[in-house]
C-alpha cells in the first residue's frame, strides 16, 4: 500500500511505501542478530573486536570529560534535516535521506559489516541514544545495533576504563541497503481506528497527554484514541531498563500480545524510547515521526484530553 508520508515543513513531502501494520510480523521488527541491549561486562569483552563501532550520543564538552576508549561522538543534528528554528511548521526533528544518514555514519566509520553499539553520554538523557539506535534501524543496521543499557554512566560506575583522548577517524563503507518501514504519517495515525490490534502511544509526560499543560498552537491534549506509556518510565532513575518493568508498562497501558503500536511524543524523540522498549519486548512498531507537532501546528487532527 503506498500513501503519501507528509513531510516535516510546511509543503514539503515525499512519497514512501508504507506497509500496514497488520501485515509487519514481529521477527521483522526484534533483533534476529545482535541483542538489542547489552550491559558494561558485555562491552567490556567486545571493546577490541575488530568491527565494533561505538557511538556516544551527546554533547562535546560531556564527550571530551571522559569517553568509553573507541567512541565517536554523535549528536541528534548529526542525522536530522536541518531546519528553520523560527517556523514551528518546520519540524524539529527529521530523518534526513538515506544518502546523507549514510554519508555522515560513514564518516565515523560505520560500516556494512560493523557491529554498533550505541550509548548516552553520561549527563544526557536515553531518549537521545534511543532516536540513534531507532535511525540505525530505518537505515537497515537495526539487526547490527545494540544499546548500552544504563549508557556512560553505567560504564563509569562499574569502574570501565575511559579516555580523553579524540579517536581517530576511519572512513567507513556504507552500501545502498533499503531502508525500514518504520515511520508513518498523520493519515496512517487517523486510520489506526479501523485497523485492528492497533496502539496508538502517546510518551508524553501525563501533564501534556492530560492537556493539564498546553503544547503548540495552542492546543491540549493528545490524539484521539492514544494511550499514555511516558518515555521517562523506560527507565529507572539509573537510566536502565528492565524488560520486566517495561513488560509491566505496556501491560498497563492495555497492550495485548499481538498488537501492533504507533508511538508518537512532541517532535520524535521521546517516543523512540517507547519504539525502543517495544522491540525490546517484540512488539511490531513504528514511529509517527512528525508527532505531537506536526499534528498541532500542520491541523492534521483533533485533540482530546
Amino acid at each position: 500500500m503506498k500513501i503519501e508520508r507528509f513531510g516535516r515543513g510546511l509543503g514539503r513531502h515525499v512519497s514512501v511505501a508504507v506497509v500496514g501494520l497488520a501485515l509487519l510480523s514481529t521477527p521483522a521488527f526484534a533483533q534476529a542478530g545482535a541483542p538489542l541491549l547489552v550491559d558494561v561486562d558485555w562491552l567490556s569483552q567486545h571493546l577490541k573486536d575488530r568491527d565494533l563501532v561505538v557511538l556516544q550520543v551527546g554533547a562535546r564538552p560531556d564527550f571530551d570529560a571522559g569517553h568509553i576508549p573507541g567512541a565517536h561522538l554523535v549528536t541528534e543534528d548529526d542525522i536530522a534535516r536541518p531546519h528553520d528554528h523560527s517556523n514551528m511548521q518546520d519540524l524539529m526533528l527529521e530523518l534526513p535521506s538515506p544518502e546523507v544518514l549514510r554519508t555522515k555514519l560513514a564518516a565515523l566509520g560505520v560500516s556494512d559489516n560493523s557491529r554498533l553499539v550505541v550509548t548516552v553520554g553520561a549527563n544526557q538523557a536515553v531518549q537521545s541514544a534511543t532516536r540513534v539506535v531507532f535511525t540505525l534501524d530505518y537505515l537497515g543496521l537495526g539487526d547490527r545495533t545494540s544499546l548500552l543499557n544504563g549508557g556512560t554512566a553505567a560504564w563509569k560506575r562499574a569502574g570501565k576504563p575511559t579516555t580523553t583522548e579524540a579517536t581517530p577517524a576511519v572512513q567507513g563503507t556504507l552500501g545502498a541497503r533499503a531502508t525500514k518501514n518504520v515511520v508513518v504519517d498523520a493519515e496512517f495515525v487517523k486510520s489506526i481506528a479501523q485497523r485492528p490490534n492497533h496502539k496508538l502511544v502517546d510518551a508524553r509526560a501525563a501533564v501534556f497527554y492530560k492537556g493539564i499543560e498546553p503544547t503548540m498552537n495552542g492546543k491540549s491534549g493528545h490524539i484521539p484514541g492514544a494511550v499514555n506509556i511516558p518515555f521517562s518510565q523506560i527507565t529507572d532513575n539509573a537510566a536502565m531498563i528492565s524488560r520486566e518493568s517495561v513488560a509491566a508498562l505496556f501491560q498497563d497501558a492495555g497492550i495485548k500480545a499481538g498488537d501492533s503500536i504507533v508511538a508518537y511524543c512532541h517532535i520524535g524523540q521521546q517516543a523512540t524510547a517507547v519504539v525502543f522498549a517495544a522491540r525490546l519486548l517484540g512488539y511490531p512498531v513504528v514511529l509517527y515521526d512528525g508527532s505531537f507537532q506536526d499534528w498541532a501546528m500542520n491541523n492534521r487532527g483533533a485533540v482530546e484530553k
